[in-house]
């Protein structure tokens, strides 16, 4: 002990003598300091399952791997909790909710990407793409939806999904994958609802996009700006013409990773929300398996990479889901539903990689992306979009 406390006496320059607890602090301090020195977050991966509760996650991990198994988001080793409400209600709506994860402010059920005076903020998307990242947005519902269009747009209400689809690519976002279709082709291509006769997916492969709406060309694309929507509004859980979310996170994954300053990716379990809002509860599983898959390919990437921070959460809780009782096995479990609208819980928030301590505790819903944008080392976070 005393050659090693000698050795280190001399390497840090303090006096010999010093009494056992000050060196182990000072020891201490020091090692925090090499830790703190570790690899930075180049790349952020922001995972969030669309009306996901703990309750959620608890019934469907036991179905899926009995009371001692574990998911992958439970396998992450940072944990939280987040509060979810809006600016003008208790309960939020996705768009109240994906606008304050994506923007660090609160505004009123409703409204995409701005403040409750209209007034448009900078998502963590945009202050990434500023940076010059590449960034992606993913969903198994339309990509013009609430959550993924919090992310890309600005707008006063989030049913005008025409205009958000025009936002998402005059926003230049590298990867858009989902459903969606009717808000990007006109009604007389026979597969879109746009009364204005404008075809986004032509103007967006002028602009040197892929557009792939098929799993076989989904497949073999290979390009690093991709659109690829297979679903007029959603997805359909299983179509055979369809890409599953793990399939459509490693293609994103795929190609954002390609830039050398590093990339911005929103997976979004959309339909998890919508299985709760019919208290479904076997879809509910269904859609968590499939968000957790996702979840499972961004943490496998984020390992061999070193420098992604992979963050999981939801913008709220939907139907009020308890858990009653059932087999030890997961199979004929015993649920309640309160409602079969959302509720206003704290939701679950997990972390994974460089800085991912930062969102242990108790955080408001605008706190996670500030936290992110802190650890990124992005500029002018939160602030004003200028759009």
């Amino acid at each position: 002990m005393r050659s090693f406390r000698d050795f280190f006496y001399r390497t840090a320059g303090i006096r010999a003598g010093m009494p056992a607890v000050l060196f182990f602090m000072i020891l201490a301090v020091s090692i925090g300091s090499v830790r703190a020195s570790g690899p930075s977050a180049r790349n952020l991966i922001f995972c969030i399952g669309d009306g996901m509760g703990i309750s959620q996650i608890a019934a469907a991990r036991i179905s899926m791997a009995g009371p001692d198994g574990r998911s992958s988001l439970e396998r992450m080793p940072v944990t939280g909790l987040g509060c979810t409400h809006s600016a003008d209600q208790l309960v939020t709506d996705s768009g109240a909710g994906g606008t304050a994860l994506s923007t660090g402010f609160k505004t009123k059920n409703g409204m995409i990407g701005m403040n409750p005076d209209t007034v448009a903020v900078r998502s963590i998307l945009e202050a990434c793409m500023a940076r010059g990242m590449s960034a992606g947005l993913v969903a198994t519902s339309s990509v013009t939806h609430a959550t993924p269009a919090a992310f890309g747009a600005h707008v006063p209400d989030r049913d005008m999904q025409f205009r958000i689809a025009e936002q998402l690519l005059e926003n230049r976002i590298q990867v858009l994958l989902g459903g969606g279709l009717d808000y990007f082709l006109p009604e007389s291509s026979g597969s879109g609802k746009r009364r204005d006769g404008r075809d986004l997916l032509s103007a967006a492969g002028e602009a040197g996009y892929a557009v792939v709406r098929t799993r076989e060309a989904f497949e073999a694309c290979k390009s690093e700006k991709i659109i690829g929507l297979f679903g007029g509004d959603h997805l359909t859980d299983g179509a055979a013409n369809e890409p599953t979310l793990a399939e459509l996170s490693r293609k994103a994954i795929d190609a954002l990773q390609k830039d050398p300053d590093g990339f911005f990716l929103m997976i979004e379990g959309s339909q998890i929300d919508w299985a709760c809002h019919g208290n479904d509860f076997e879809n509910m599983i269904r859609q968590f398996r499939s968000f957790d898959e996702a979840v499972g390919r961004a943490l496998a990437f984020a390992e061999k990479d070193g420098r992604t921070l992979v963050v999981v959460t939801a913008d709220h809780e939907t139907g009020g889901l308890a858990l009653l009782g059932g087999m030890m096995t997961g199979d004929s479990l015993k649920t309640g539903w309160a409602t079969d609208h959302h509720s206003g819980i704290p939701v679950p928030v997990f972390a994974s990689g460089p800085g991912a301590e930062s969102f242990t505790g108790v955080h408001d819903n605008t706190d996670i992306p500030k936290i992110a944008a802190k650890i990124l080392g992005l500029k002018d976070f939160p602030g004003f979009s200028g759009k």
